[in-house]
């Protein structure tokens, strides 16, 4: 169990190193942010760039916490390699947050600015206070110390570890992050005493399992950094059970796009609309032997996903561990449908996409499977929206263009505002009612 985390974990770091903000890319931020504070306020084409930056950092940061989440269970074997993983995404962490803060502290309308609400994307009050907040903490930072100081006393073992396991492209990574460590107590209050300072203006190791530990229940909360509060109780499941699934199984046809949700998913505060992710099923092995499509390394993995460890083919039980799910159909012939599937099956494999580029090919997001396995097939085409300075799909964009150009179908729908298993004609109506209440 231990080695698939720790491939799964490091598939993610490597499509999230490159969609990290440095300071040569906040260049156009800088500027903005300077003279939006001369001016006092934010343009408004000013605002969705702030806003996109601030968006793609929240969704790396996000599945940075769910990877570290993901690890600490196995920090107690004492494992280098582990060790090491955790520790590179808590410095990312670090590093990234406090390029945000550079922006911000000194320039008042642009904390004013990631600290408003913004509906669209579902971002409360205060999110960036948050932020800032969990890095200055005093007991986060000393932790953070600990830990910089087992990395620095086990470092050549570390490296060793990771060159063992393939990674030695981690430990390239672990010394770039070196000269960004914060090493000085005196950094480290300063941080603190700027944000008390904000703060009140506004209201006018021991061994490493102990250390990283600590270091991340201290760094933000895991926990609470992978899921919203009081959305649901304290260990409620899904509501998409096993009974669910394979009442819904028969249901699903190859080509079929399966959109989900998580409730209380921390992704929903900034993906636009009620359906966040999409997913594609390829069928069952009939349904491919008639389409002729290539056979698949494990014929019970039948959906290709895009999620944080890349795009892979995996079982239909884990895409839908969700809480509601919808099926849309695209409305093609049989050929056209084995040029997608085949066209989608080369893309298996690829790193995922954290900047949200629908203009390249080599990393892919979720609905950039979709967009790229169906656009240009029979009827298909599907415009790509501006969002920020990107051209993107969105999960809610592609169900609002597939209905409206009557591109998809839908077969079947649960869980949507916590409705039971919905198929045609009423399941069209239900989809239609979570995209006018969001």
């Amino acid at each position: 169990m231990v080695e698939q985390v720790i491939q799964t974990s490091w598939q993610t770091l490597q499509a999230i190193k490159s969609s990290l903000p440095s300071p040569n890319d906040l260049t156009l931020e800088v500027t903005q942010a300077n003279d939006a504070q001369a001016r006092g306020y934010y343009l408004p084409d000013e605002d969705e760039n702030l806003r996109t930056t601030y968006l793609q950092y929240l969704h790396t940061r996000g599945s940075l916490w769910q990877m570290i989440h993901e690890l600490r269970p196995y920090l107690k074997e004492q494992n280098h390699t582990v060790f090491a993983l955790a520790f590179c995404a808590a410095s990312m962490l670090t590093r990234s947050a406090s390029f945000l803060i550079d922006l911000a502290k000194d320039r008042p309308v642009i904390w004013e600015k990631l600290d408003e609400a913004e509906p669209r994307y579902y971002l409360p009050r205060k999110n960036f206070t948050k932020i800032y907040r969990s890095l200055t903490n005093p007991a986060w930072m000393w932790r953070y110390h600990q830990a910089k100081k087992h990395y620095e006393k086990n470092r050549t073992k570390i490296h060793q570890s990771l060159e063992k396991n393939g990674m030695a492209e981690m430990t390239t990574w672990l010394t770039e992050e070196e000269p960004h460590f914060i090493t000085k107590k005196r950094t480290h209050w300063k941080n603190h005493l700027n944000y008390r300072r904000h703060s009140l203006q506004r209201r006018t190791s021991s061994s490493c399992t102990k250390i990283m530990f600590h270091l991340f229940r201290l760094g933000g909360s895991t926990i609470a950094e992978l899921k919203q509060p009081f959305i649901k109780p304290p260990g409620t499941g899904k509501r998409v059970t096993p009974e669910v699934i394979a009442t819904a199984q028969p249901h699903l046809q190859a080509g079929d796009i399966l959109v989900t949700r998580h409730d209380d998913a921390m992704s929903n505060l900034f993906l636009p609309g009620y359906w966040p992710h999409a997913a594609l099923y390829l069928g069952t092995e009939a349904e491919r032997n008639t389409l002729k499509l290539p056979p698949l390394p494990d014929p019970s993995h039948t959906i290709l996903e895009a999620k944080k460890d890349g795009v892979k083919l995996r079982h239909l039980t884990e895409t839908l561990n969700v809480d509601a799910f919808v099926i849309l159909r695209p409305q093609i012939s049989p050929d056209e449908m084995t040029q997608a599937l085949t066209r989608a099956l080369t893309h298996a494999g690829k790193l995922y996409d954290f900047l949200f580029n629908f203009e390249k090919s080599e990393r892919l997001a979720c609905t950039e499977v979709i967009y790229r396995t169906y656009h240009g097939i029979g009827p298909c085409q599907l415009e790509l929206k501006k969002a920020g300075r990107r051209l993107v799909l969105s999960a809610e964009e592609l169900i609002h263009q597939g209905l409206e150009k009557k591109l998809l179908t839908c077969p079947l729908i649960f869980g949507a505002h916590g409705c039971d298993l919905t198929t045609t004609p009423n399941a069209q109506s239900i989809l239609l009612e979570t995209l006018n209440k969001e």
